[in-house]
């Protein structure tokens, strides 16, 4: 009997903190991650999962991790290592997002486009602290805030780096309400906050059906690694609009993305534990992430002033700020900061535009760094 007790004690999570005290720090972020969703209602769709996944993934002899073998985190961490959620969330985004913000304002495609320069910056820095051109390109792919994308090109290019991007990609998402108000600020002045922009033209339905068919074409001859997300979107957003698969629509942007949100998110936190993600790497990994996240505001912001100069009719520059595509969240946060300034100036419409835009233009850029690293 006494036997059985020692083993049974032996066989604790409490015994095997001793050895594995670091997994207290991660169950501590993993809380952390939590009480943001909760109290500060930071993106909780994603933060509530992941949040839970570090603290299962960091109970010791749990086999709450994709690294036991014969555990239930490690089956569905297939669908991570090869790219299956990221590609299922990009069918049910696509049968949520309306384009016809973009399809009514054409030229605000454009900032859209320069927020992807975070992508692309961040990565020769990562080159320059030592990082291989493929951990590079893992990493730069944060400042298009976009998770599933981040987990796309990272599952292909730097697979061991996959928590801590990943856990980084979300966690920045999250936190754009807090990262994007100060530097619009920064980047610009009262006068051009206030500026009003014209009502948005009405987009014909035949130009919502023709435009998901088109862009994919054009997209995907530019960027062909990119085909799977963009296929996915494209064909979410065609389920959407042709207005005869109501059913498919509906069940894409409700149960069936909210299912795999949950497993993706599981899976990323459980991934997370201690012995993978407490690296010295991981603080770069951060730092980066934050240096892209916080570059692709800014091109954003300073390519919408540019173009004010070229044009007679004006932009707000606090859309720029949307054109990463961390949707709906940017588009919110630019309305937000707008409304500050004039709480009369309603721009969500505008900034949705570069916000979908964002979402194109991330999947166009991760097609080309695979195609160039891959």
């Amino acid at each position: 009997m006494l036997e059985a007790i020692q083993a049974f004690i032996r066989e604790t999570g409490f015994v095997g903190y001793p050895a594995e005290p670091l997994n207290l720090l991660m169950i501590a972020v993993g809380l952390v991650l939590i009480t943001l969703a909760v109290r500060k209602n930071y993106e909780p769709l994603l933060l509530v999962p992941i949040g839970f996944g570090i603290i299962m993934g960091n109970i010791p002899g749990s086999g709450a991790s994709p690294e036991a073998a014969d555990g239930v985190i490690h089956f569905l961490y297939f669908g991570v290592k090869h790219e299956i959620y990221p590609a299922l969330i990009f069918l049910g985004l696509g049968a949520m997002t309306d384009f016809s913000a973009m399809l009514s304002q054409p030229r605000l495609i454009l900032l859209g486009a320069a927020a992807q320069a975070g992508i692309f910056i961040t990565y020769c820095g990562a080159l320059q602290l030592g990082f291989t051109p493929q951990e590079a390109g893992a990493i730069g792919i944060i400042g298009g805030a976009d998770g599933p994308t981040t987990i796309f090109v990272t599952a292909r290019l730097a697979p061991e780096l996959l928590p801590a991007v990943a856990v980084a990609a979300y966690s920045y998402m999250a936190l754009v309400p807090v990262i994007q108000p100060p530097i619009v600020r920064l980047l610009t002045t009262r006068e051009e906050r206030l500026i009003r922009m014209d009502a948005p033209r009405e987009v014909s339905r035949t130009e919502r059906i023709l435009f998901p068919i088109v862009a994919f074409l054009v997209c995907t001859l530019v960027a062909p690694k990119a085909t799977i997300l963009l296929g996915m979107l494209f064909f979410g957003n065609l389920l959407k609009e042709s207005g005869v698969t109501d059913r498919l629509a509906n069940t894409a942007k409700t149960a069936f993305i909210d299912s795999v949100t949950i497993i993706l998110g599981i899976c990323v936190g459980a991934a997370a534990s201690a012995d993978r993600f407490l690296k010295p790497e991981s603080l770069m990994i951060f730092a980066l992430g934050m240096a892209a996240f916080s570059v692709a505001t800014a091109a954003g912001v300073l390519l919408a002033k540019l173009m004010n100069k070229m044009s007679s009719t004006p932009i707000n520059p606090i859309i720029g700020a949307a054109g990463v595509s961390a949707v709906p969240m940017a588009a919110r946060v630019a309305l937000t900061t707008a409304q500050k300034e004039d709480p009369s100036n309603f721009l969500i419409m505008h900034a949705m535009a570069p916000n979908v835009a964002g979402v194109i233009g991330s999947a166009v850029a991760a097609g080309v760094l695979l195609a160039i690293l891959g």
